[in-house]
């Protein structure tokens, strides 16, 4: 009874990774292919002549689609980092004054974060649109870093009380019957408690404003601004009846590696992150 259970299990398994991982391994076959391949819609799975033309052009500063794409790259970097860097050192504040503190309206805080984190994006557009226009935030970092920051914002709040509820509280008193003052025992005892946690809520930022499409069509008109999941709408090529298929896979794989690479060297702390904010004491 446990073997065939067993075997049941592996074969669940497969088949659940098969259906998740082709996809990927399509996306991937696709940007090894050359243009002339994509063009005549070939079936097959593998490439016939694989190439790393699609990379070469994508990853060169000189080409003009490389340098939309290398130019969105940074933009995507630069926009990601600055809105969860600015996201997780407010929501770390308002997480501590949310689980420590006991004023009038704290339920009603939280409420309207999550509130404002389950609003639709689509139904904002339009004012952002105008106001970014009048304040002359259009086609800038800090128009798409500010409504970034209203949505990762809630939830590095959500993430963040949760750790901080955790945290004894005799720990900071200690500290505080030391000699340290409430911001010392504050930077020194209880974010680095709470690092696992914070290291978390970043993780989910970053991923949100990494990925994010709507606002940065909306928001932005050239490449000074646009991010790459933006900047891959405008992959139409010479011909609008075929699309740079190949082009557009590469850029999925380009776009994809780093949040490949911070899941596996960080994947211990995100796991740690997750499960010890839902455990209570």
């Amino acid at each position: 009874m446990r073997q065939k259970m067993g075997v049941g299990h592996w074969i669940g398994f497969v088949v659940i990774l098969v259906w998740c991982l082709l996809p990927v391994a399509w996306i991937v076959s696709l940007s090894f292919k050359s243009l002339d391949e994509t063009t005549v819609g070939s079936p097959q799975f593998l490439p016939k002549d694989p190439t790393w033309d699609n990379y070469q052009v994508l990853l060169n500063w000189n080409d003009p689609a490389g340098h939309d794409f290398m130019r969105a790259l940074i933009n995507s970097f630069g926009i990601a980092l600055i809105a969860t860097f600015l996201s997780v050192v407010f929501a770390t504040l308002a997480a501590y004054a949310i689980a420590r503190l006991e004023f009038r309206g704290k339920r009603l805080v939280l409420s309207m974060a999550l509130a404002i984190a389950m609003f639709p994006v689509v139904s904002l557009v339009g004012p952002l649109f105008d106001m970014w226009r009048t304040f002359h935030l259009f086609n800038t970092w800090p128009g798409l870093i500010i409504p970034y920051m209203t949505f990762t914002l809630p939830l590095a709040i959500w993430t963040l009380s949760a750790f901080f509820r955790e945290i004894p509280w005799e720990m900071e008193q200690a500290a505080q019957v030391d000699g340290a003052t409430s911001w010392q025992a504050f930077r020194k005892v209880i974010v680095p408690l709470a690092a696992p946690g914070v290291f978390t809520a970043a993780i989910l930022t970053f991923f949100f404003a990494w990925n994010e499409f709507v606002l940065a069509i909306s928001l932005t008109s050239t490449t000074g601004s646009r991010t790459v999941p933006a900047q891959m709408s405008f992959f139409v090529g010479p011909d609008p009846f075929n699309p740079p298929y190949a082009q557009l896979a590469t850029a999925s794989v380009i776009v994809t590696i780093p949040v490949i690479i911070i899941v596996l060297l960080f994947q211990r702390r995100i796991v740690a992150g997750l499960t010890s904010g839902a455990v209570k004491g």
